[in-house]
């Protein structure tokens, strides 16, 4: 899959493209994704996604923006994986959302992206002060055609961002999972920490993240990436409150019957159950104790489950 970081370079041609920003990739993601594909082949013409850095709730209200399902990279990675053949990462800055919906269209659906098919959600909204819909699109463009893409129902639930951050906050694995079509995961590359973990007897690997996760706690987890087949163990997502206030996320993993150094090595962590909430214990000691019995409440949900 070729990735053009910006909207100046030419694809090369027509294509046939969706617009979104896929947080997630969930299924209703993937159903446009198939589409997509299906119609390009159709058409004989370079399945193409536009997707968006930053979000653009990050770019008009950084505070309150919601925790992002996936990063850059990932998205990226379910891209190629489902079959497009091109994706536009498009700068969200003032410029971009300073034009018109009529600018929009002219100046980088047609213009730029050469564009001969659009796929877009039934509620899609795009131009300053979001004026343009659907119904504006096919209204005003001459040089390619308009789908829309119906709402994806998953158990009678809309799947969408909203819907599988929700269901993570909740604690709720099984409905996230149901919602993306995958256990949910975090990937990223293993950090040094402050080796606290090796000194209470439980040594992790330890993930930094860059944003705030859409879920905390302690959780039983599959790991992928090390070695020739996953690992299994329990993992912690949040700040440690026990260990100091203020901190910054953090993931860390401890693996069972594992112990090689991994430093550097980028892998990724499925969520699989949730053991308990994140929470702030007296003293080192009573944080210990809790790990252990941490350890052994996902042990027996593995020996229960596979």
């Amino acid at each position: 899959m070729r990735v053009k970081r910006d909207l100046t370079s030419a694809p090369g041609g027509p294509v046939a493209l969706t617009i979104g920003n896929f947080d997630g990739v969930h299924r209703g993601h993937q159903a446009m994704l198939a589409r997509l594909i299906e119609a390009a082949e159709d058409l004989r013409l370079p399945p193409t996604v536009l997707t968006f850095e930053p979000h653009p709730r990050e770019f008009f209200a950084p505070a309150t923006a919601p925790a992002r399902l996936s990063t850059l990279r990932s998205k990226l990675e379910l891209f190629r994986a489902y079959g497009v053949a091109m994706t536009f990462v498009a700068r969200f800055d003032a410029r971009l959302a300073s034009l018109t919906a009529g600018e929009f269209v002219t100046d980088i659906l047609e213009r730029r992206l050469e564009t001969r098919w659009l796929l877009v959600g039934e509620d899609f909204r795009f131009g300053r002060g979001r004026m343009g819909d659907l119904a504006f699109l096919r209204q005003v463009t001459r040089s390619f055609s308009v789908e829309a893409m119906r709402t994806v129902a998953i158990d009678g639930e809309r799947a969408s961002s909203t819907a599988v951050r929700n269901a993570l906050s909740a604690g709720d694995l099984a409905r996230a999972a149901a919602l993306l079509g995958r256990n949910y995961t975090i990937t990223g590359h293993v950090a040094h920490g402050d080796k606290l973990g090796r000194s209470l007897g439980f040594p992790t690997a330890n993930i930094p993240l860059r944003r705030v996760p859409p879920l905390t706690g302690i959780f039983a987890v599959r790991v992928h990436g090390l070695r020739n087949a996953p690992r299994v163990g329990v993992a912690s997502v949040g700040v440690r409150p026990t260990i100091k206030a203020g901190g910054r996320p953090v993931a860390e993993v401890f693996l069972f019957d594992f112990n090689e150094t991994i430093y550097g090595e980028r892998i990724t962590l499925a969520f699989l159950h949730k053991l308990r909430d994140e929470a702030r214990y007296p003293d080192l000691e009573s944080l210990t104790r809790q790990i252990g019995r941490d350890v052994i409440d996902a042990r027996e949900y593995f020996a229960a489950h596979e």
